[in-house]
């Protein structure tokens, strides 16, 4: 079911899905393996699309972290806003990711540890991709994180503009095999 309504909301989206599956089990856990889930204060998702990502998020997180899900997708949004009702500390918004700063300072979060991402920088604009590189930058921690996934590599010397010290992984087991960039803000 999941990956029907998946590829329903990518034919209707194509440029902000971006993809016409989930992303694979093997991906998700790559996309979270260096969060430091004991210190985290502060997580923000960008795209979370059906969730594959905040479920490894909501499993590891501790109480108090607080992790806010910026959805752009309308129904994705409703399903996810389903999924994390039980849980304390989660903020579900529907809208960009351009606006990330705005929300942050809604709830007086000055700084955040990790951003995780599942956006399709590759279909997005390029104007409004510079945006969200540089919002993110601009509420990464000293020592904070940005992690994305792309399945190509045509992004990555657009990334570095941002982040200078990215380090990468292939995630082969994922349709299509997929390449984990970990950007650092140092």
């Amino acid at each position: 079911m999941k990956v029907i309504s998946f590829l329903i909301e990518y034919f209707k989206s194509p440029r902000t899905v971006g993809a016409v599956a989930p992303s694979s089990e093997k991906l998700a856990e790559k996309m979270v393996s260096d969060i430091d889930f004991e210190n985290a204060k502060c997580i923000v998702e960008y795209g979370p699309g059906t969730g594959v990502f905040t479920d490894k998020l909501l499993g590891r997180k501790k109480q108090d972290t607080i992790l806010l899900l910026l959805e752009y997708n309308k129904e994705f949004c409703k399903r996810l806003e389903e999924k994390c009702n039980r849980y304390d500390n989660i903020i579900v918004i529907n809208d960009s990711d351009e606006n990330v700063d705005e929300h942050l300072a809604k709830y007086n979060i000055e700084k955040v540890d990790y951003v995780v991402s599942g956006l399709p920088f590759a279909s997005l604009p390029k104007n409004g991709s510079n945006k969200i590189l540089e919002k993110t930058r601009g509420i990464l921690k000293s020592d904070g994180l940005f992690i994305t996934f792309q399945y190509t590599l045509l992004k990555k010397e657009f990334i570095t503009v941002y982040f200078k010290k990215i380090d990468m992984e292939r995630v082969l087991f994922n349709v299509p095999p997929a390449y984990v960039f970990r950007c650092y803000s140092c």
